[in-house]
């Protein structure tokens, strides 16, 4: 299924990155920001269409980022 303009964006997701780095799960992130793993699941497969700054601060402060570490622009 193509995605239509309204939906196509270029923001990926590092989620796996920065848990990579840390050592630590998708399921151990998930208790901790207080989310589903099927929520983070799809940010992190960057499925997601949108992220609320509450969330956003929790992933930031577990993982000891910036949002900048989080999320990039795809340059094609």
């Amino acid at each position: 299924m193509a995605a239509s303009d309204d939906d196509a964006h270029l923001i990926v997701c590092r989620l796996d990155e920065l848990l990579l780095e840390r050592g630590m799960t998708l399921a151990q992130l998930a208790k901790l920001v207080d989310m589903s793993v099927v929520n983070l699941s799809i940010l992190k497969n960057n499925r997601g269409r949108a992220i609320r700054f509450s969330t956003l601060t929790r992933l930031c402060q577990v993982l000891q980022c910036r949002p900048g570490d989080l999320f990039d622009i795809s340059v094609g």
